[in-house]
Formats: C-alpha cells, sequence, structure tokens
C-alpha cells in the first residue's frame, strides 16, 4: 500500500470544503462525509478518540486540561502520550506490520499526546523553562537531531505564530512544509500532520465575524507542499478535523459564582489572587462550552449543582452516573459537568477584582491558569500603545532582564467564537475525506477512523 497521509484541517467543516480547491479535488477522487462530533470537541478529546478509535470515556481524555487529583493541580495541554488509554493507530499498526513481516514507521507531527509516542519520527511544540522563571520558544522531537535540521532547512519554527495574539498562517505553512520534508526524505507508511490555521480568527471574532472563505483558501494553500510531495512519492492523503466553530454573545463565569457563595477560596499575595484547590469547597475547570466542577464533600454536590443550574448561559448540569447521557462518566470529569448553551462559553476567572487578578491572567500562560483562556489570542484594547510595550518587553528580554509580557486582556465578552458541544448540522461538524470503500453511514463516527486508517494501510489489526 502507498504512504498514508493523515492532514488535521482543524476547524475544516463541510460547508466549508467548497473554498478549498485542492482538498476538494481530494474528495472528488475519494469521498467526504461529515464526522459524528464527540463532547467535549476540543483538541485533545477528538484527537485521542481519532488516535485511539476510544470514546472519551474510554481513552480518559475529557478535555484539553483537568484537575489531577492526587496533587490538586490544574493542567492543561499536557503532551505525555501515557495520559491516554487505549492504543493508538500507530501501536496497532506497528505490531500488524509486524506479524505480517511488513514495513511500518510513522512520523507524528505536532498532534498532541506526541512526548513518549510509540512514533518513528515526532515534532511538537515545546519550550525551555529557565530556573529564573524565563522562557525560550522551541520544538522537541525524535530522532535525536530531526528538529535541529528541520530548523536548519526550513527557518526556525514560528512559535510566536502557534499561540497567542500573533497566531496565524505562517505556523501552519512551517508544518505542511515540515511534512513535506519527511516524506521526502523519508516516506514514512503514516504521517500525522497537524494545521491548526482554522483554529484562531474564528474564536477571535466569531465564524461570522471572519473572512471564512479567505482563511479556508489560505488553508488550502498550505497544503499545497504536503499534496506535492505526496504525488511525488505516490502517498495518499486524508483529511480529518476535529470540530466546526459557532458564533458566541455570551462568556459565563462560574467561578466567580461559586466564589460569592462561599465555595471557591484563593490564596492572596504579591502576584495576586491564585485559586486554592485544598481549601475550596467546589472550583470549575472549563474549556470552550463545556465545564466540570469538582466538589470536595459529597455532601455539597446537590447544592452546587442547583447553584450551576441558575448561572445565565448554562444548558445542562449532569452529576455522577448522568455524565454518562454525554460520554463523560470519568473521574477526570469532575463531580459536575456543565454544557453551555450554543451562544455562550465558559471563562475561567475566579477573582472578583480585576486588581487582585493573578499576575498570570494578562499574559499568554496556557501552563499557569486553571482554565481554558481564548483571550490569549487578543492584545488587550484599553492598553495605548500596545506594539511599543510588546517591544520593549521584547528587547528588555533580550538583553537579559526578566519581564512579563502582560497585554492580554481581561475581558472574556470580547472572545467572539467558540466551540465544545456537538454540532447542530454535520455540516457544521468535523469532516473526513478519505479513500477506498466508503463507510454506509451518512455521518461518519470518529470511533471510525482509526479503522478505517488501518484498512487503507492494509492492517486491520
Amino acid at each position: 500500500m502507498p504512504p498514508l497521509i493523515v492532514i488535521n484541517a482543524v476547524g475544516l467543516t463541510p460547508r466549508l470544503l467548497a473554498h478549498a480547491p485542492r482538498l476538494s479535488a481530494l474528495a472528488r477522487v475519494g469521498w467526504m462525509k461529515p464526522m459524528r462530533d464527540i463532547l467535549p470537541s476540543v483538541t485533545c478529546s477528538a484527537q485521542a478518540t481519532l488516535l485511539t478509535g476510544l470514546p472519551v470515556e474510554g481513552h480518559g481524555i475529557v478535555a484539553n486540561g483537568w484537575l489531577y487529583r492526587d496533587t490538586m493541580e490544574v493542567r492543561f495541554w499536557q503532551q505525555s502520550s501515557r495520559l491516554m488509554s487505549g492504543e493508538p493507530v500507530y501501536t496497532t499498526a506497528r505490531k500488524q506490520a509486524a506479524r505480517e513481516s511488513k514495513p511500518f514507521r510513522c512520523a507524528k507531527l505536532f498532534w498532541w499526546f506526541n512526548q513518549g509516542a510509540d512514533v518513528d519520527f515526532s515534532v511538537t511544540p515545546k519550550p525551555y523553562y529557565g530556573v529564573d522563571g524565563s522562557k525560550i520558544f522551541g520544538i522537541a522531537g525524535t530522532p535525536d537531531g530531526l528538529t535541529a535540521g528541520l530548523e536548519r532547512e526550513l527557518g526556525t519554527f514560528p512559535f510566536h505564530n502557534f499561540w497567542g495574539p500573533k497566531a496565524g498562517l505562517p505556523c501552519t505553512q512551517w508544518i505542511a512544509r515540515c511534512a513535506a520534508a519527511l516524506l521526502a526524505r523519508e516516506a514514512p507508511e503514516l504521517s500525522l500532520v497537524y494545521l491548526p490555521h482554522l483554529d484562531y480568527d474564528p474564536q477571535r471574532f466569531g465564524p461570522s465575524g471572519c473572512d471564512m472563505p479567505a482563511l479556508v483558501r489560505q488553508l488550502d494553500d498550505a497544503c499545497a507542499p504536503i499534496l506535492d510531495a505526496a504525488q511525488a512519492s505516490g502517498a495518499t492523503v486524508w483529511v480529518v478535523s476535529e470540530y466546526g466553530h459557532c458564533d458566541a454573545t455570551l462568556a459565563i463565569e462560574p467561578n466567580r459564582v461559586l466564589r460569592r457563595k462561599g465555595y471557591l477560596s484563593v490564596r492572596p499575595g504579591p502576584l495576586g489572587e491564585t485559586l486554592d484547590t485544598f481549601a475550596s469547597r467546589a472550583f470549575a475547570v472549563v474549556d470552550h462550552q463545556v465545564a466540570f466542577v469538582y466538589v470536595r464533600d459529597a455532601a455539597d454536590i446537590a447544592a452546587v449543582a442547583d447553584l450551576c443550574r441558575e448561572i445565565p448561559g448554562v444548558d445542562r448540569v449532569l452529576v455522577g452516573e448522568a455524565r454518562h447521557e454525554i460520554g463523560l462518566n470519568h473521574p477526570r470529569a469532575g463531580e459536575i459537568v456543565l454544557l453551555s448553551q450554543r451562544h455562550a462559553w465558559f471563562a475561567y476567572p475566579f477573582w472578583l477584582d480585576d486588581a487582585l487578578a493573578p499576575d498570570y491572567a494578562r499574559c499568554v500562560a496556557i501552563h499557569h491558569k486553571p482554565g481554558y483562556d481564548p483571550a490569549e489570542l487578543l492584545i488587550d484594547p484599553q492598553l495605548s500603545m500596545p506594539m511599543l510595550k510588546i517591544v520593549r518587553k521584547v528587547l528588555a528580554k533580550k538583553l537579559g532582564f526578566r519581564m512579563k509580557m502582560d497585554v492580554i486582556p481581561l475581558n472574556a465578552s470580547l472572545i467572539r467564537g467558540t466551540h465544545g458541544l456537538i454540532a447542530e448540522d454535520p455540516l457544521d461538524g468535523p469532516i473526513l475525506i478519505a479513500s477506498g470503500e466508503a463507510p454506509t453511514e451518512a455521518v461518519v463516527p470518529m470511533t471510525a477512523v482509526k479503522a478505517l486508517m488501518l484498512r487503507q494501510m492494509g492492517l486491520q489489526g
């Protein structure tokens, strides 16, 4: 079988495909079907399902982050492959290939759960953190020397375009060229390539607030190196995505509600207030349109659930075993799961006075915040001459001074787009462009993709 390349074009939907001529051509040669979302429709959960073929309750990746109950720390965007239960597609393929004496190598490029993954080539974003609190952008990967060689060939990975106020097209273009270079040089039997371009402006401005046709064409253009390399090597290209976006008009702040009612506790200090997970009777870890409420004492669960039902914008409140109704009956998902209304999303703030906000709140600090913060995609519009402030801070960093890039707004209502719920219309949800025999379902379950990839590679498992 020819090599298989699976492009994860996050944010691409069947409705948007018409604006992508190259990817539309793939669909005409093969086939295209909508995929049924998983809940929550967020990156880490969706990728774990695509890789393992399991529902969320099976692989345990309940969101992009959750409370680690043994240390009582909230952690987001962890990269360890050991967090994911179930066998990923590349491990199943490797076992089957060995039984049949077939070659198998896999390249995993910017897909999540990359560290420690059973792959031959990996590249993932991984900054260096200094003992003095400094952070230096960088990428990590295997085998030794791979990432250094790629950056010599392609230029330094534009990390500031991967996340933050400058997140945009250059990182997607770099990843696509990286995939093309590896395909030409190594021709792995399976390449998994994550292209994030459509995940930025639709969150900043909402789908109706940005030029979606132009953004999709940019993504399509960025795919050209991969498609050219695939044609030269005879590789087959598939496309998947994780979710579509919807407009948002309401930011829900459950932690502020819990604090006002005496459930959430903070620790005041010289760097602002911080969430005290040990002292809190209840607090919420939020991720787009889903929130997990962790309740210390079982006696409080019913009262906390009733309180959450009263919060404007909350659509469903599921407690204990009832979480199974939405596929989230898992210890990582808190005692209570909240789902927002379609036009709303959950914001993490727990402080009641912006003057007491923690120092990380105004920074891009994905590993500090006890919840997902899409405001990191914006520069605070209340800042006067923000670019001058940024230039001064960058200069201070280059001169060796410690600094905080505190330019992120605290106003969650500035965010106009979101995702996380299952799409109302499959045409606005994730997409699958593939080849070979098409499934009979009109909408393909995301849990079916692993088996379809194995069949395409002649390795049914």
